[in-house]
Parts: C-alpha cells; sequence; structure tokens
C-alpha cells in the first residue's frame, strides 16, 4: 500500500465530513487507506463516517453518494474510537499503529485536499530516499501563505512571543528568524521542522524513530518528532510542489501574550514548551546536512 492518511478528530464533526469528501472527490491515483481516530468527542462523529462513507451499496462495495455523474468508489477506511482524549499525540498514534502504507499522512480534519496533491507528495518522497518526512505549502482560505515552517527555537522565544520585551528591536529579530519570515516559502527548502496540520512520513523512518512523544498533550509534538528525525540523519523539507487550504483554528491563543495563559489553550501550550525544553536541556540542535 503506497498511503495511510491518519485523520485525528475531536469535535469536528462537519470539517471531518468535508475532509474526507474531499480526499475522496480527489481520486487520488495511489493504493491508500483513510484510518480515522475520534479522540472522544461524543457528537456522533464516527457513526456519521460509518452512515456516509461505509454504508455498503448493491455491489457490497462503499460508495459515495454526490451530485455527480456516477458514485465515487471509496478507499478502505478504518475507524478507531479513543477510550478518553489524550491528546494529538496519542490519537495520532493509535493511528499510526494501524497503518499499512509506505507512507504515513498526519491529517487535521480543517485540511482541504485538491486533486492531484497526494500524487505529488508521494511521488517526490518515493523519488528523495533521504527525506523522511515533507509538508506541504499551507494557504489560508483568502490565499495567503501559512508560515507552516520554522527554525528550531531558542527557550527564550516562546517568553519574548508572549510579553513585550518581543517588540525589542533584538527581540523581533530573533522571532523574525524563528518564523522564517525571511523565506518565500514558494520553493522547496530542508527545514528544522513543519507543523503537524499535513505531514508525509516514510514509515520505514518512523518505525526507526518512533512516534509522536505522549507527554506532549497538544503542541510541541510536530517539532520533537522533527527534531528525533534530525538527529537520526532523516531530512525534513518544506514542500512548496503540493498546495492546501488549511482552516487554521489557533486553540492555544498562541499570539495572545502573556493573559492567553489564562485559557486552557494557551496552558496547555505553555505546559508543552515547558516539557520541551527540558527534555532537550544540555543537548545540540541537529545540523540539516
Amino acid at each position: 500500500m503506497d498511503l495511510s492518511i491518519v485523520i485525528l478528530n475531536y469535535k469536528q464533526k462537519g470539517l471531518l465530513k468535508q475532509c474526507l469528501k474531499g480526499i475522496i472527490l480527489a481520486q487520488p491515483q495511489l493504493d491508500y487507506e483513510i484510518i480515522v481516530v475520534d479522540n472522544k468527542s461524543d457528537d456522533g462523529s464516527l457513526e456519521m463516517v460509518k452512515e456516509i462513507f461505509l454504508a455498503k451499496k448493491d455491489d457490497n462495495q462503499p460508495q459515495l453518494k454526490l451530485p455527480i455523474t456516477k458514485p465515487l468508489a471509496v478507499p478502505p477506511i478504518q475507524t478507531i474510537q479513543a477510550d478518553v482524549n489524550n491528546g494529538f499525540a496519542a490519537g495520532n498514534n493509535l493511528g499510526i499503529a494501524k497503518a499499512l502504507g509506505k507512507y504515513v499522512m498526519i491529517l487535521n480534519p480543517d485540511v482541504a485536499i485538491v486533486s492531484g496533491v497526494l500524487e505529488k507528495m508521494v511521488d517526490f518522497m518515493q523519488n528523495n530516499s533521504d527525506v523522511g518526512m515533507i509538508g506541504p505549502r499551507l494557504i489560508n482560505p483568502d490565499g495567503s501563505t501559512q508560515y507552516s515552517c520554522r527554525r528550531f527555537p531558542g527557550s527564550l522565544v516562546p517568553v519574548y512571543r508572549r510579553t513585550i520585551f518581543g517588540k525589542l528591536p533584538f527581540a523581533k529579530k530573533i522571532i523574525d528568524s524563528y518564523l522564517m519570515l525571511d523565506f518565500d516559502h514558494e520553493n522547496n527548502r530542508l527545514v528544522d521542522w513543519l507543523f503537524g496540520a499535513c505531514l508525509v512520513i516514510r514509515k520505514s523512518a518512523l518505525d526507526k524513530v518512533g512516534s509522536f512523544d505522549e507527554k506532549f498533550f497538544m503542541y510541541f509534538e510536530d517539532l520533537d518528532l522533527c527534531r528525533r528525525f534530525w538527529q537520526q540523519n532523516f531530512k525534513v523539507l518544506y514542500f512548496a510542489g503540493a498546495e492546501m487550504v488549511h482552516y487554521h483554528q489557533q486553540w492555544s491563543t498562541e499570539k495572545g501574550g502573556i493573559f492567553g495563559v489564562l485559557r486552557r489553550g494557551g496552558r496547555v501550550h505553555v505546559a508543552s514548551g515547558i516539557k520541551y525544553f527540558i527534555k532537550y536541556f544540555g543537548t545540540k540542535i541537529p545540523v540539516k546536512n
């Protein structure tokens, strides 16, 4: 099998439905499967998946009914119901454990797939055996670019981003470098790390490096995984040749300043940051080559 698409859902029933429809409408010319993990949403998300995408038709094959000339065949879809919401890392790991593909795609329900994009990403991985992970160019619904690749942060970056110190010229320069504002985001480039909203990962590399670190409930698990890939000499690459729309929802209120920690998302973000810097305290940042 070429590709296993792991979609982790938490209370995003509508977006999940549209995401699945988008994948099937794109009719990827790949041998692929979809694994939907629900993180204890209790909103009928998996029931919706089974009703719309897994119902057997007259020929005993799942087909998606849409207002087009003929029904579209549906790929194999597994559903996994988590007993408890243990976060992004743990939920995705449930799907990764069931993946049969040569490549694993981590895909948020709020990312829209278009025709040909999955084939481009798999083809790139097939032709670049030294690359362990790629992420596409993510764009906002208005067509503007999301800055979805970044440099490894120093320990003071989160402080600068949440306090008035970030307005100082030297701190602003550090933040801009971290956000890679000096990069046009229209060309392929080796990068320190990629957002976990959409990743295509070589399964053999993942088996060697290990899956997401479940100590992170949410945030920093993608940064941590990319860092471990570089430590094991697997390249991480921003792939501008594939473009997807990301209806980004920033639960952490990361840009909400110091008062963002008063919200649960902000507290989770800060806690994950502390765990990350403790984990790598005293270790050297991997060198890209």
